[in-house]
């Protein structure tokens, strides 16, 4: 089994970007970036690296993705008070970022197992999503996240989903009530990194939210058929 990775090498100088290369990575390196990386110790599910690269690579077939470097993994089968977003820089093979996010409100307390597209649900949507351009909203320096999976994520724009930083993502929550808080469905971050985490995956790069939810894994179109 292979598993094919797309990347695109842009000369500075350069007019146009270079066509993209395709890149055949075998699942023995695939395993050594998760086991290098000692991403199972931290706490991301294999079954999540795996599901991530899958879509990752889906949707860089497709051509949804410019930032084919960067790809951001949202554990929620951890609960809220462990760090569980991973940025991961496949080119470099490095673990940009390892930091809390919060999920929706109506999706749990401390463990994320309801999910929606709905509006006004106050819950979050699993699956992929390409990031896109910043505004400066009511928590500052914020990032719109396009839905890719229809019926799932897909109405993330309309309902108003992106990252942005929150006072309740915050380790002294923690320590007093055993989790962070929660948001209306946005995958929050903390108030002292949330800029640099942006600034890195922003315009263009894959997110993917994962739970073993097994709604999600029997509907979702861009891992049919790769896992």
């Amino acid at each position: 089994m292979l598993i094919y990775m797309s990347f695109a090498f842009v000369n500075p100088e350069a007019t146009a970007p270079v066509a993209a290369t395709t890149v055949a990575i075998s699942v023995d390196v695939k395993e050594a970036l998760y086991e290098n990386l000692e991403l199972g110790a931290l706490g991301l599910s294999h079954q999540a690296f795996t599901y991530a690269l899958a879509g990752f690579n889906k949707l860089m077939e497709d051509g949804k993705i410019q930032k084919n470097n960067i790809l951001s993994i949202l554990d929620f089968s951890l609960p809220s008070g462990k760090k569980r977003l991973f940025v991961i820089d496949l080119e470099s093979g490095e673990l940009v970022f390892h930091t809390y996010a919060a999920h929706g409100k109506k999706s749990g307390s401390n463990v994320a197992t309801e999910f929606s597209n709905k509006m006004n649900s106050n819950k979050s949507s699993l699956g992929f999503y390409v990031t896109g351009d910043t505004y400066n909203g009511k928590h500052g320096t914020s990032l719109r996240l396009q839905g890719e999976e229809k019926g799932i994520n897909d109405n993330a724009m309309a309902r108003g989903i992106v990252m942005h930083s929150a006072k309740y993502v915050d380790e002294s929550v923690i320590a007093q009530q055993g989790f962070i808080g929660r948001s209306q469905g946005c995958p929050a971050l903390p108030a002292n990194i949330y800029k640099e985490v942006i600034e890195k995956i922003k315009n263009g790069s894959c997110l993917f939210i994962y739970s073993p939810d097994k709604y999600y894994t029997s509907h979702s179109k861009i891992l049919k058929d790769r896992v």
